[in-house]
Formats: C-alpha cells, structure tokens, sequence
C-alpha cells in the first residue's frame, strides 16, 4: 500500500538535484532509508552506483524488485545509524522524507563521514500545505478534532509561500557550507478509495486505537462521497536542501 499510496517526487526537483551535485555515472551515491525505492529509482537512470541503506525488510524487497534493472544499485537491510561506513567515501549522500527518523545526535555527523570533501548532502522533504480542494481540508478537521485527541482545535494548512524552510540542522554543523534550497509543488487528485490508502501510510493515524482509527476514516469517507464527488485533490510543497561537504 505504501508504494501505492505515496506521492512521485516532481521530475523538476530531481533534476534539480542531478544538476546541483553533478549526478552522471561516475558518482557514487548513498541513500539513508529508501523505503520502497521511488526517489532511487529516478536517480538510478543517470546512470550512477547506489548503496541504499533501508531499515525495513518488506520495504527493501520491494525497493530490490522495482531496481533489478539497475544492476548499479544495492539494497542493503539496516539501521542507519549502526551501518558500517565503506572505506570509500560517497559524492552524494541523500535521504528522502526520513531524515527526521533517523536518530539527531548521528544523523548529520555520520552524513559528513560518508562524504569526500566538496560531496553534496541532498535532503527531500514533503508536506502537505493549503491548495487542492481546499474547503475539504478545512471540513475534514471536525473528523480529526472528534477522532483523534491530538489534533489542534481550528488546525489550518498553510500557504507554501507562508512555510519557511529550515536549513539550521547543516547551518549549524561545520561540517557543511554552501546551504542552497529549492522547492516545488505539485496537486495530485485522489478518488475516496486512494485517498484512504494515503493516510492509512501515515504514522500519526496508524498509531490511533482501532476505534477512533475507523471512525476518523468514516467520517472522511463519507464526507468526500457526499460533498465532494468522490474525489479530493491534494497539494504537496516538496522542498530540496543541499549542503557541500567542508574542506578539512
């Protein structure tokens, strides 16, 4: 479900990486928490070696059967933070929408020792902002405020013109210099169905008990059955930050 659920990342920001840190076949490249392959694979076409270091077996073995036709690229089952760095050291270190699971006091650091000097850091993020069907969102709190004890009352999505990036995590380790930012958007329209599918990928909702998990689900089912046709779409701000390995 989960490679099924979650959004593409925008052509337009992979490229954007390609081009910042010089992706071709001759880059090595490591990958902190690939899950099921979707970011590797874009990379994957241009060409360079990958090592992707994935916590999760299921995850893994899907992210294996989407590369197979990239024999480049290996899928290595690990923690992050307990993997053995390889003697050689990487040009590109990405993470894609994980970096914020792996642990703070490691994370960073152990980035920067995987790296040559003058490598590149690239991190992805994804969040959801306002746009789409935006009087949906608006509605679909009353479910959460009435389901999910930890929702904020009046919770509201931003613009992703009102989001600020955050970059303080490199800003604030010598390690890296250099600090650029880019970001993109994109709508994507779910019918009922997939838009179940996409919540159920979401740690916040799985954590709820079984009760209030059905009753969340029901209530935005049936809000977007009735109200909205069948389907709602969703606006996603993805935002890319890079950092450049300092010089010792």
């Amino acid at each position: 479900m989960y490679d099924r659920a979650r959004p593409r990342y925008p052509r337009a920001l992979v490229d954007e990486l390609a081009r910042a840190s010089g992706l071709g076949p001759d880059s090595r490249v490591l990958e902190i928490g690939p899950g099921t392959g979707q970011l590797t694979l874009a990379l994957a076409q241009f060409g360079c070696r990958i090592t992707a270091v994935e916590l999760g077996d299921a995850m893994a073995g899907v992210a294996r059967q989407r590369l197979s036709a990239f024999p480049r690229v290996e899928v290595q089952v690990a923690e992050f933070e307990r993997w053995e760095l390889p003697s050689d050291p990487f040009d590109l270190v990405v993470c894609a929408t994980a970096f914020h699971w792996i642990d703070p006091a490691v994370r960073v650091v152990k980035a920067a020792q995987a790296l040559r000097a003058g490598g590149r850091l690239a991190l992805v993020t994804t969040e959801h902002v306002a746009g789409g069907t935006v009087e949906f969102f608006a509605r679909a709190q009353d479910c959460y405020e009435r389901w999910d004890p930890d929702t904020p009352p009046g919770l509201r999505l931003q613009p992703a013109s009102d989001v600020t990036m955050y970059t303080g995590e490199l800003d604030d380790f010598a390690h890296f210099e250099q600090i650029t930012m880019a970001r993109r958007t994109q709508d994507i329209t779910y019918t009922t169905d997939q838009y179940i599918d996409v919540l159920l990928t979401y740690s916040g909702l799985r954590a709820l008990n079984a009760t209030a998990r059905h009753g969340l689900l029901t209530c935005l089912r049936q809000l977007i059955d009735s109200q909205y046709g069948g389907t709602v779409t969703k606006r996603y701000l993805h935002e890319l930050i890079m950092g450049t390995r300092a010089t010792e």
